[in-house]
């Protein structure tokens, strides 16, 4: 089941979130916020912005996606950018699928043009990081537009960033 996310979710998010932080480059940041201020991050995007969880038939939650600002400017309005976490145990099986098709019709409804993403690329051989993100972004309609080299250092290793976008309404 798909859901809208609530500020009693942040600790089962966080749970997925903090497993990224610490094991891989798939995010930047190096260390796992508090919970106080993952709250205060669900907070500020549900404002203006959708933020969806997936539930297992036993209702743990098991991914997560939402959307946020794309650029400060009020031109960029009609743009966002995507961010998707599934727990690390159940990858591969179709909940980012699910998250980003739900995410999508949700902000073609909202009147959005423009998705972006900001996905880590390994540089090289490591074992923090693979291609998977970039593949899945593929996979769903996105385009590579751009390629940022060795931009972040994680585990004292450089990593390339990989702009995507998909139009998905004009």
């Amino acid at each position: 089941m798909i859901r809208d996310a609530k500020i009693e979710d942040a600790k089962a998010l966080l749970d997925i979130y903090s497993y990224y932080v610490e094991n891989t480059a798939i995010s930047f940041e190096i260390e796992t916020p508090c919970l106080d201020d993952f709250k205060m991050r669900i907070r500020n995007i549900l404002k203006k912005y959708p933020y969806i969880v997936f539930e297992n038939d036993g209702g743990e939650i098991k991914g997560y996606a939402y959307a946020h600002e794309f650029g400060k400017r009020k031109a960029y309005d009609i743009s966002v950018e995507l961010s998707i976490y599934v727990d690390k145990d159940v990858k591969m099986q179709g909940i980012g699928k699910k998250l980003y098709e739900e995410l999508e019709h949700r902000l073609i409804k909202a009147g959005y043009k423009n998705l972006y993403a900001l996905v880590a690329y390994p540089s090289g051989e490591t074992k923090y990081l693979t291609a998977n993100s970039y593949d899945f972004h593929l996979h769903m309609g996105f385009k590579k537009v751009g390629h940022l080299h060795r931009c972040g250092k994680k585990f004292n290793e450089y990593f390339d960033m990989i702009y995507m976008e998909k139009i998905i309404d004009y």
